[in-house]
């Protein structure tokens, strides 16, 4: 399974870009769940979000979901940070 997170905004309006691949992980299962899991609680388009905040664009093998601070879900709040701390 192909992860990617690319995220917008902030205070800055730094975008940052990471990509996991999981066919190699220990625990992909757990990994797989937990991104079918965020992309099931995306939007299919860019939420309207906060000053300052940061806007994530969720894809998961091709499928594509939208999601900003503060609504993000437990599930996408873990993707997000795996991804963009493993990811390169």
């Amino acid at each position: 399974m192909r992860i990617q997170v690319r995220r917008t905004g902030g205070f800055a309006g730094i975008e940052r870009h990471a990509e996991v691949d999981t066919s190699e992980r220990d625990d992909a299962g757990e990994v797989h769940a937990l991104a079918e899991q965020a992309v099931a609680d995306g939007r299919d388009t860019p939420p309207i979000g906060v000053p300052d905040g940061f806007s994530y664009q969720l894809t998961v093998d091709g499928r594509t979901v939208y999601c900003s601070d503060p609504r993000l879900t437990d599930a996408q709040r873990q993707l997000i940070s795996l991804v963009l701390k493993e990811g390169s």
